[in-house]
């Protein structure tokens, strides 16, 4: 916060222009705040501002108190008061806060036209911010700083309860959940690449999700927001809502609030799709290989479950002429363009690992052995013929067991500039889940925590992700590469780009997730729905002539066919299953991953918990080729024959009734369901890239190179390198890794 001073002052030999309040963070204690309220100096004079709206009022109450708001901050900036104090606290009856982050923004940008921002600090005195989240966006729209008065009560009546250590006081409790949430703020700052407070407060970093443009316009300029969504009307009628539920109880109604429910499922709390019932019938359907079970279990997903709760629970498909089931292509076909989620090993247990494996591998499909290497023993079959090799050998930053063995036992190479669950954060698995079995697989040290910065470190234009992409066609010519990208506004030009840097497949994940190791505050509100960025990766794709040279696969919550063929008419050729698959495998959403302390052996090295895993590959195998039959089904009554028929062909779907709830109307999903004019043929892909590795200087000595390796003889080559051989040496190395793996050459070879 900060004192600006006269021009003369300004250019004095001692100047004294630059007078500040100066915060170890910007969350305020109540303390802090009646301090900073109590300076006396008219250069740091504070005055508050209510920010509430007559509840009974509607929208346009709360149009008319956000108007007044902003004119009265910009007066009271203007009357020479430092210090806007934004507070929903002790409004009178009758009144209901503003939500905080819209009274935020709407003050900022005010100040922002009026040119009185920078002479001027916005405090939030608020009882709505709890969680990082909150803070981040609060701070992102503007607010110097922010007084979390309940969330401390809050803190406090657990101390006083018990209901933490007993030895833990109200002070400690309140200065611990401090920390932790500016740990929070500078985890969102740095996976944003801002270093500085000062640079992330009104950065306005975010996309919105489901707020009419009008709002966003006129309150939230500078963000995107692709599909409308509600008003002030809306927003006014929420709010109400949660008044009346404070004030005007019925008789006999519980004091108790509701149960919130927002990272984990509780009875009378907020909606999962993943609830008690939906995991019962789901583990029993496929234990027992019964689909009537898992008719039950995608009818309450699909016709319950995402009704509300998912972008895609709001289409339908059209009507159309059907044909027979008996002329779509087989389950033996379809479930060859599933995959598993990249999921690594020490995030889950090597029993869950090695399950989605050999379940994969036995189906045709493809499992993703996420960043963290994989042990070369699971590279050979087993006796039976089953093969623990993961098909997809994911690269991050080039660590966690990428090795030259490695790569060339792979189907697909692919590289993570980011991911659904933790966009911006890499790999990260905490030290307790690193033992000596999967340090020894990360070439790393057990009991150390190993995070790998993505790559997009490293990775600062087309060129750069083009010569990675280059690089890993030659550490392996048998195996596709691939980029995995997040769904976020943005993201097709970026698809445009890897597209053009020769990428085989680009994979668009969705927001959803985060199974293994994500801490809870990056399973939710990072990326945006799939929904959103892979229409926008396909549509970008097709209108700049790049659809059929690249195939596209998305992921996120995928949990029954009927996601896989709404995934399909946006434009997926390949569907990816991280969470389900585990579930059939015995998770039951405990959320307890990142603790080591998973309670069916999933998501745990504990070997003591390890011991409960009932997980087996045939289970897997009968929940895909359920899921498969699911949307064979669907493309009956399409008449669809094929998936590749089926791509891209948004034209197939439409709103449904869920559009008609109050909160959904202002929904506008036309972007998304755009058919840009094209060829059948230029939907999908098909034609290969040119990667262009026959080129190489490699070539030149290659065949020579490899006869001195199967003869055990030392081989020697002297040539010109330029700046045009892109990549020397990889090649060799890659057939040395094909005979030799990680062991290499033998003595004076």
């Amino acid at each position: 916060m900060t004192f600006l001073g006269s021009p003369d002052q300004i250019l004095m030999e001692v100047p004294q222009h630059a007078q500040l309040v100066k915060l170890r963070h910007p969350i305020l204690s109540n303390e802090d705040l009646v301090r900073i309220r109590e300076l006396s100096d008219d250069r740091f004079s504070s005055r508050t501002l209510n920010i509430g709206f007559p509840v009974d009022g509607g929208g346009a109450a709360l149009e008319t108190a956000l108007e007044k708001l902003c004119d009265r901050a910009a007066s009271v900036v203007h009357a020479g008061y430092r210090n806007v104090i934004l507070s929903d606290r002790n409004l009178p009856k009758g009144e209901a806060p503003i939500p905080a982050v819209l009274a935020v923004s709407a003050v900022n940008q005010t100040l922002i036209e009026k040119q009185l921002r920078t002479s001027s600090s916005l405090i939030v005195e608020t009882g709505e911010a709890r969680e990082v989240m909150h803070f981040a966006v609060l701070l992102g729209y503007g607010a110097s700083a922010i007084n979390p008065y309940i969330a401390f009560d809050t803190v406090a009546d657990m101390v006083i309860r018990k209901q933490l250590s007993e030895s833990i006081g109200v002070a400690k409790a309140i200065e611990n959940y401090v920390t932790a949430a500016c740990k929070g703020l500078l985890k969102t700052m740095s996976k944003n690449g801002i270093s500085t407070l000062r640079s992330y407060r009104s950065s306005q970093t975010f996309q919105i999700i489901g707020i009419s443009k009008r709002v966003v316009d006129k309150y939230f300029e500078g963000t995107t927001s692709q599909i409308e969504g509600i008003g002030l009307d809306e927003i006014a009628a929420e709010t109400k809502a949660r008044y009346d539920d404070a004030y005007q109880r019925k008789p006999g109604a519980s004091s108790l609030l509701s149960p919130g429910g927002h990272y984990q499922h509780a009875t009378g709390g907020g909606r999962h799709l993943w609830t008690p019932d939906s995991i019962r019938l789901l583990q029993s359907a496929t234990q027992t290989n019964d689909s009537d079970l898992y008719r039950q279990y995608a009818a309450l997903i699909n016709d319950q479950g995402t009704h509300l709760s998912t972008l895609r629970g709001m289409f339908r498909f059209k009507a159309c002429t059907p044909i027979p089931i008996e002329e779509v292509e087989p389950a033996s076909e379809i479930v060859k363009r599933f995959v598993t989620g990249a999921m690594s090993f020490g995030s889950i247990s090597r029993e869950a690992h090695e399950t989605l494996a050999i379940a994969m591998n036995r189906l045709g499909g493809m499992s993703n052995s996420g960043e963290g290497g994989e042990d070369p023993a699971r590279f050979v079959p087993l006796p039976n013929g089953d093969s623990r090799n993961s098909a997809i050998k994911q690269i991050a930053s080039g660590r966690f067991g990428v090795t030259a063995e490695y790569l060339v036992n792979a189907r697909d190479l692919q590289i993570k500039i980011s991911q659904g669950a933790k966009p911006g954060e890499g790999g990260q698995l905490p030290g307790h889940k690193v033992n000596e079995e999967i340090g020894r697989v990360r070439h790393s040290t057990p009991g150390v925590t190993l995070i790998s910065p993505p790559p997009h470190h490293d990775i600062y234009s087309i060129e750069d992700i083009a010569q990675l992409i280059y690089d890993l066609k030659n550490a392996n010519r048998d195996a596709r590469v691939s980029v995995k990208l997040v769904s976020e506004a943005g993201v097709g030009t970026v698809a445009a780009g890897v597209a053009k840097g020769h990428a085989d497949m680009i994979l668009i994940a969705g927001y959803d997730g985060g199974t293994g190791a994500s801490p809870l505050s990056s399973i939710k509100h990072a990326g945006g729905p799939w929904e959103l960025g892979l229409a926008e990766a396909h549509q970008t794709l097709l209108l700049n002539g790049l659809r059929n040279r690249v195939r596209l696969q998305v992921d996120g919550q995928l949990k029954t066919g009927r996601d896989v063929v709404v995934g399909a008419l946006l434009g997926a050729e390949e569907f990816g299953f991280a969470t389900a698959p585990h579930v059939v495998c015995g998770c039951v959403m405990m959320r307890k991953c990142h603790t080591n302390g998973c309670p069916v052996g999933v998501a745990t090295q504990d070997p003591e918990l390890r011991k409960r895993y009932t997980g087996k590959p045939e289970h897997v195998v009968n929940f895909l080729t359920m899921i498969a039959e699911e949307a064979r089904g669907i493309m009956a009554s399409l008449g669809i024959r094929t998936i590749d028929e089926l791509v891209g062909r948004s034209d197939l779907i439409e709103g449904n009734d869920a559009i008609t709830f109050w909160k959904a109307r202002g929904l506008d999903f036309s972007k998304v369901l755009m058919t840009p004019d094209a060829k059948p043929e230029d939907r999908r892909c098909t034609q290969q890239q040119e990667h262009g590795w026959e080129t190489g200087l490699d070539n030149t000595y290659l065949e020579a190179a490899c006869a001195a390796m199967d003869a055990g003889k030392p081989f020697v080559v002297e040539s010109k390198i330029r700046n045009v051989n892109r990549t020397v040496g990889t090649l060799v190395s890659s057939e040395l890794a094909k005979r030799f793996g990680n062991a290499g050459l033998a003595d004076d070879t």
